[in-house]
């Protein structure tokens, strides 16, 4: 995984974690990968991918069952859009329309690309 600067990076791989869950990876109430395995194949430190799991604990995205490990809880997509939705909505997008705007990039234009990079990245998705 390849880090940003403009964002810690537990929060970066919070947002990894919930990308899996949406997209079906990590389905709810299933397993998700230890502390240990999930930093090993992100190349981070342990301790990093622990704070990810403390937030999205206290998130309650997940959930920590002793003995069997973490996993998604039952409900974490809609917490997920819930979350994720109202922080783009607030941070991102009027930065997103002031680059439209400064660009001149039509809505029209933009729904194409929106319609073909769906199409690319996400082709079994109805």
């Amino acid at each position: 995984m390849e880090f940003k600067d403009k964002q810690s990076i537990y929060l970066q791989i919070a947002d990894y974690v919930c990308e899996q869950i949406l997209l079906g990876q990590w389905p709810p109430g299933e397993r998700i990968p230890s502390v240990r395995d999930l930093a090993a194949a992100l190349e981070v430190n342990p301790n990093t991918v622990m704070r990810t799991y403390e937030f999205l604990q206290s998130q309650e995205i997940i959930a920590n069952k002793r003995g069997i490990g973490y996993s998604a809880a039952e409900n974490a997509r809609q917490l997920i859009v819930a979350f994720r939705r109202e922080r783009f909505l607030e941070n991102e997008l009027p930065e997103f329309f002031k680059t439209l705007y400064l660009l001149n990039i039509s809505m029209d234009e933009l729904q194409t690309r929106y319609e073909q990079f769906v199409a690319l990245e996400f082709p079994s998705t109805p």
